[in-house]
């Protein structure tokens, strides 16, 4: 059976295929009553649309939500809040050549041996084309983050071997969305721009790292034994297409540190216990510190590339794989909302269990 459901006072369900009529999401346990911004929700999924820059795939989807259900006169109903999204763009044709063809880094095959029949165009149901609807349902998440102090901000930390400077300051969604590959550091952002279209003009790709910083959070979300707030985040964040690994504050650093160096010592702040610093990312025993989440997460060079690869087709035979297609040379950029989207569901989904 497949699993197409998340969350557990907050449940979103999935649905639809790459290049099917339309791809999806249905919201249930959002709470009644609440005034939705439209207009912020469709900026989240312009964010992530494909076709908005030289940088990546030139699929051209507008992505507008419509909302079929659960909201009436700008306010949620509390009953389950249906999101479709048009596909409008998809170019099938471009994948009758792999229709017995297993794509290599790609779930080709494994889906065919799970299910014993697979939507080959696109990647089918595997295709990250259905993040749409779990951007969809992370920004309202994150409309109702907000009205709590609440705020989650992602970007790209690392393209390739290109890595932004540290920073002790939030960077401004102002300088995150000022160019196309997201980073907020100017320089850095022109290096990685530079990296992924070499990539593409060589028919590669690139992978990377997205760092998120969560804002605003109370002390003590999370379970100390299973349940534990990373190993949620981790849940969730982990089944972004092309995710690879996960690290919180100082992550696989602390492996290097010692006790003295690692540990975030408490203090008094307005009022408030706080940790002195924060190499924890803000969570300690599986529970929130009340100091900023911190997470980065890693994601391998895309799959589909146009240098020419080994494989084999459904019948054993190896071929020589010229993959067509419309694909992204680097996924970082149009990704950054699909991690603030997951991001906030967890975090919404545990706010809600203590409501």
């Amino acid at each position: 059976m497949a699993r197409n459901s998340i969350g557990k006072n907050l449940q979103i369900t999935s649905f639809g295929e790459s290049h099917g009529p339309a791809v999806g999401v249905v919201i249930d346990g959002f709470p009644a009553n609440f005034t939705l911004d439209l207009m912020a929700l469709q900026s989240c999924l312009d964010r992530r649309r494909p076709g908005q820059s030289d940088i990546t795939t030139a699929r051209n989807e507008s992505d507008q939500a419509q909302i079929l259900s659960g909201v009436y006169e700008g306010k949620t109903l509390g009953s389950p809040i249906t999101i479709l999204i048009q596909n409008a763009d998809a170019q099938s044709k471009d994948y009758d050549a792999l229709k017995d063809v297993y794509r290599p880094g790609h779930a080709d095959w494994l889906y065919n041996e799970k299910y014993g029949h697979r939507d080959h165009r696109g990647g089918g149901r595997s295709s990250a084309r259905i993040t749409a609807g779990w951007v969809a349902a992370g920004a309202l998440a994150m409309q109702y983050l907000n009205a709590q102090g609440i705020s989650i901000t992602a970007w790209v930390n690392q393209v390739w071997t290109i890595q932004a400077p540290d920073t002790n300051t939030l960077p401004s969604q102002t300088g995150i969305n000022g160019n196309s590959v997201r980073c907020w550091h100017e320089e850095t952002a022109n290096k990685m721009i530079a990296a992924i279209s070499e990539a593409k003009i060589q028919g590669d790709s690139l992978g990377g790292a997205i760092r998120c910083v969560v804002e605003g959070m109370p002390a003590g979300v999370g379970e100390p034994v299973f349940g534990k707030l990373q190993a949620v985040l981790g849940l969730y964040l982990l089944n972004i297409n092309a995710v690879k690994g996960i690290a919180f504050g100082d992550g696989f650093a602390a492996s290097k540190m010692r006790g003295s160096e690692h540990n975030d010592a408490w203090k008094m702040e307005n009022g408030a216990i706080v940790g002195a610093t924060n190499h924890s990312g803000g969570i300690v025993g599986g529970m929130s510190t009340g100091n900023p989440i911190q997470l980065d997460l890693a994601f391998k060079p895309t799959s589909t590339i146009a240098i020419a690869q080994q494989t084999i087709d459904a019948e054993g035979n190896s071929v020589t794989l010229n993959a067509t297609g419309r694909h992204d040379p680097c996924v970082l950029p149009r990704a950054v909302p699909i991690v603030e989207a997951m991001t906030a569901l967890v975090i919404m989904d545990l706010l809600l269990e203590t409501e």
